[in-house]
């Protein structure tokens, strides 16, 4: 992870939150630990938590309640949400009804009697996806389009622009040096064009996954994809959420756009696309 993350613990059963907070704690991690709907959402007003662990409050029906509140909201929706219900026995009390079940939406469901270190286990694997920074390298001879694509980076929390670079020898020393996930990269460009850059970054530093900007039809960019060693290709006519899953999705080292796995396994090398 690559920073220090902030739990938000809702509960309020006290021996729950001492056993939670001290495997939180021992993870190096921030812990807000609150016992009501309303603590809970002035929390998450407050400090903006990475991850929520709702447990068991009372009156019955304001876990649900606060739920909903972090699902409807812009600002929480897309926070993972782990909920820790009360056991069958204590159900009429503070835990859900089926009605509310039936709209979960959280990232993963528990009951008590539950390890701390399962749902520990959870929140790790989480927080991994949602802290872990995706950092770009962004390849284009044009300075007006690789402001435009480090504007649009800027405002994604998962990713990070750590370089750019004007040209394809340029961009071969910026991945020498600042080793990026992922590299952005322009096809023609001044003293060392984007293919052959991508032909040398593949092979000598191959934990850098390459996607190429291209004005080529679809299965012109699979051929040259393929040939080049990129994990993917977006057309730069296209709208900005393509870039950013592209840049995603070979970041997690897969092909992108999903065709270009089948692409990449079939076409042999050195195959004549039009033979």
């Amino acid at each position: 992870m690559e920073r220090n993350a902030k739990i938000l613990l809702v509960d309020d059963e006290s021996e729950f939150i001492a056993d939670m907070q001290a495997e939180l704690l021992a993870k190096g991690w921030q812990v807000l630990t609150v016992g009501n709907r309303l603590q809970a959402e002035e929390a998450a007003r407050r400090e903006k938590p990475d991850l929520i662990i709702l447990g068991t409050i009372v009156p019955r029906g304001d876990a649900f309640r606060l739920h909903q509140w972090f699902k409807q909201s812009p600002n929480f929706r897309e926070v993972p949400l782990i909920v820790v219900d009360a056991p069958p026995e204590k159900r009429l009390i503070k835990g859900w009804r089926m009605d509310e079940g039936l709209r979960l939406e959280a990232d993963q469901y528990l009951t008590k009697p539950v390890e701390s270190a399962s749902v520990l286990a959870w929140a790790e694997r989480f927080l991994d996806k949602t802290l872990r920074r995706i950092t770009v390298l962004v390849v284009d001879d044009h300075a007006v389009v690789r402001e435009g694509i480090c504007a649009l980076l800027s405002l994604q929390k998962d990713m990070e622009v750590i370089g750019e670079a004007a040209d394809g020898r340029d961009a071969i020393d910026k991945v020498q040096r600042l080793t990026p996930n992922v590299a952005v990269m322009d096809v023609v460009m001044p003293v060392m064009s984007g293919l052959e850059a991508t032909k040398q970054i593949t092979k000598k530093w191959p934990e850098t996954k390459v996607l190429i900007l291209t004005q080529y039809d679809e299965e012109e960019n699979m051929f040259v994809a393929k040939q080049v060693g990129a994990y993917g290709f977006v057309a730069k006519s296209a709208a900005s959420s393509d870039l950013l899953t592209g840049i995603r999705t070979v970041g997690e080292g897969r092909y992108f756009p999903r065709s270009f796995a089948y692409v990449s396994a079939n076409w042999p090398e050195g195959l004549d696309k039009n033979r």
